[in-house]
């Protein structure tokens, strides 16, 4: 079997800046080449074109064109002509794309294509209460009428596309997988105190509520810390930085004892995941988020959300706790809980790597990927 993904982000240093989008598309990538899966990722809306490969994987980058009048379209047609030109040369079986902001919209294969529900545009505008832009609607909305199959990573993310747009066809759910031998525990580098929140710097993400979070519990933990990975992002609602946003939401007890990093290479997360004593992920829009399953993979206690996918994902009370971001005193009180009592900590640790590695392990999920794409190009 020979697969296409087609993605707008993938994490490597020839290319854009990725997400948490990226590694799970690398992370699947790798687990189908090492079953004998002929791989070809295709990352679009890159600065050059250039083919090069890594861990087995053929990765084909394609530059924006940059059209005037029409570009939306056009850029899709331009893809769409290059990933035939790969289909042909290469015999590939199958093709998958995300669902944000529609990349196949438009496009005509005459091979399956999948659409996999990471989150949509459409999605994240509805858990956030505000506004989509329509062309984006009608993009996403194209795409996934267009595909012969959809995949979702959560239950939550599928019903909830489903009401969004629609939708007729049937979602299989197929959770995020994360690679427990790469992600293992390191806690001979933990820091006492240490709290760790790695993402995208913005709203959705909880950032602003950890803010505040945070403010509660340094009256109580002085000595705590907070770092910081991951890069600004404008704010939807007040058009400039999130960060200068969270930073002014700081106490002047909490400000000093806050660190951001902007970028750390995808090699390198695991020491920062490995120096924290608590990881918080506040998070109020994600699908399946794989910031969550790197953390619990790497027995870190977390205090996530309590949001839809969070109740597929974790085990409250059992793999760490899940509160609402915008009860600041209750999650402050349950970091400081989990900063105190060690052994607590230990045990949600170890409960969290078992849980991911009996569900969400990558060889877990990679069986259900293989005989999903094995299904669909049979029908």
């Amino acid at each position: 079997m020979t697969i296409g993904f087609i993605t707008p982000e993938y994490p490597h240093i020839n290319l854009k800046r990725s997400a948490g989008l990226g590694s799970s598309i690398k992370n699947l990538s790798k687990g189908l080449v090492s079953k004998g899966v002929k791989v070809y990722v295709f990352a679009v809306f890159q600065d050059e074109n250039k083919t090069f490969n890594e861990d087995g994987i053929t990765i084909i980058s394609i530059a924006r064109k940059g059209y005037g009048f029409l570009g939306w379209y056009l850029e899709r047609k331009h893809i769409e002509r290059q990933i035939k030109l790969a289909i042909k040369s290469n015999n590939i079986d199958i093709l998958e794309a995300p669902d944000w902001t529609g990349i196949t919209a438009f496009m005509n294969f005459k091979i399956p294509v999948v659409i996999r529900l990471h989150g949509s545009d459409a999605y994240f505008c509805n858990l956030e209460n505000r506004k989509q832009k329509r062309k984006h609607f009608l993009f996403e909305s194209n795409a996934l009428k267009r595909a012969d199959h959809i995949v979702s990573v959560s239950n939550f993310a599928a019903q909830l596309t489903k009401e969004i747009f629609k939708l007729k066809q049937d979602i299989t759910t197929i959770y995020n997988g994360v690679n427990v031998s790469e992600f293992k525990p390191n806690n001979d580098l933990t820091v006492r105190g240490r709290l760790l929140y790695f993402g995208t710097i913005i709203r959705k993400k909880g950032v602003l509520e950890l803010a505040q979070i945070f403010n509660h519990l340094i009256e109580q933990r002085p000595e705590a810390s907070l770092i910081l990975i991951g890069k600004d992002a404008k704010d939807v609602f007040e058009n400039t930085s999130t960060l200068s946003l969270f930073k002014s939401l700081l106490s002047s007890e909490a400000k000093p004892k806050v660190e951001h990093i902007q970028e750390v290479a995808y090699t390198e997360i695991h020491n920062y995941i490995a120096s924290a004593e608590v990881v918080v992920l506040p998070s109020f829009a994600e699908a399946f988020p794989m910031t969550w399953l790197e953390a619990l993979a790497m027995e870190k206690p977390l205090i996530s959300s309590n949001i839809g996918w969070a109740h597929e994902l974790m085990v409250h009370d059992h793999t760490g706790y899940t509160i609402n971001p915008n009860n600041h005193i209750e999650y402050a009180n349950r970091i400081q809980e989990l900063l105190e009592d060690k052994e607590k900590a230990k045990m949600f640790g170890l409960n969290g790597r078992k849980h991911v590695t009996k569900n969400f392990s990558t060889e877990i999920v990679l069986k259900k990927n293989i005989d999903f794409y094995n299904k669909a190009i049979k029908t």
